[in-house]
């Protein structure tokens, strides 16, 4: 699934074609999926945000057209085999790809979601001033699950799914089964500046695209955040920290990539 990396290039590959021109229609053929997104024509894009995983296009009277690209989405400036819904602007069309079929289309008054309940209670940016190391542990000390469960819910800090929580975890060499209310002050602090620095990476280098190539950026171009993986996706390989072979289990219905000596289990 796209995570913040993912979506941030998206975002900002895709902001100039679209920022201050009207849209004019989506089409689509899927109500059920994209239900009623009539509202959103002859509207003007006054800005193309990102909340976590999800795109906000924020258009005039007040509306807000959210797409989520769901385990396989791609907003592309090309139309694809798999295309099911365009977004028609005036000198430019967005393509909605999506071959699992897993990502939403939703029209919504500003804020409002309602719902949208995973964007209606997510926590702060990482990447923002608001993402303080305080206000981190403080959320995290409500949650009685295991600490990467926690981060997935995206109610300690948004945007983190599988690769990246996998990947902080590493960096501040930190259990996934680790209660996440049990985190001591300092092991906050190095999750703090692990999610920080991991993230702010992967979206230099345009994130990932794994082996399937389900993710791939506007203009068709891989991202490259993979070629850095710790651990993610590399199991039985050496720990690029201490050598030890990587191991993988599953937690929560998820694939959970550790090292077994610089993550103690």
């Amino acid at each position: 699934m796209p995570e913040l990396p993912e979506v941030e290039t998206v975002r900002r590959m895709i902001a100039p074609h679209v920022e201050g021109r009207r849209l004019r229609a989506v089409r689509h053929r899927d109500p059920d999926r994209y239900p009623s997104l009539e509202g959103a024509a002859n509207r003007r894009v006054h800005a193309l945000r990102r909340r976590g995983k999800y795109l906000i296009f924020a258009l005039e009277g007040g509306l807000e057209l959210i797409v989520h690209l769901g385990m396989s989405g791609s907003l592309r400036l090309d139309e694809g085999r798999h295309t099911r819904a365009r977004i028609e602007l005036d000198g430019a069309t967005l393509y909605f790809n999506d071959p699992r079929r897993f990502g939403r289309l939703r029209l919504v008054l500003r804020g409002r979601y309602e719902a949208i309940p995973t964007l209606a209670r997510m926590g702060p940016e990482p990447l923002s001033r608001a993402f303080t190391a305080r206000s981190f542990a403080a959320r995290l000390r409500r949650m009685q699950r295991p600490l990467k469960t926690a981060l997935l819910t995206q109610e300690p800090v948004a945007g983190l799914g599988n690769i990246y929580a996998d990947e902080a975890l590493w960096k501040a060499r930190l259990r996934p089964l680790h209660p996440a209310h049990a985190l001591g002050d300092a092991e906050v602090r190095r999750l703090h500046r692990a999610v920080r620095a991991v993230l702010r990476r992967a979206v230099e280098l345009g994130g990932s695209t794994l082996g399937d190539g389900a993710y791939t950026r506007p203009d068709g171009e891989p991202g490259y955040f993979q070629i850095e993986h710790a651990v993610y996706g590399r199991a039985g390989e050496a720990c690029p920290r201490c050598g030890a072979k990587v191991a993988r289990f599953v937690l929560g219905g998820r694939s959970t990539h550790v090292c077994p000596r610089c993550q103690r289990l």
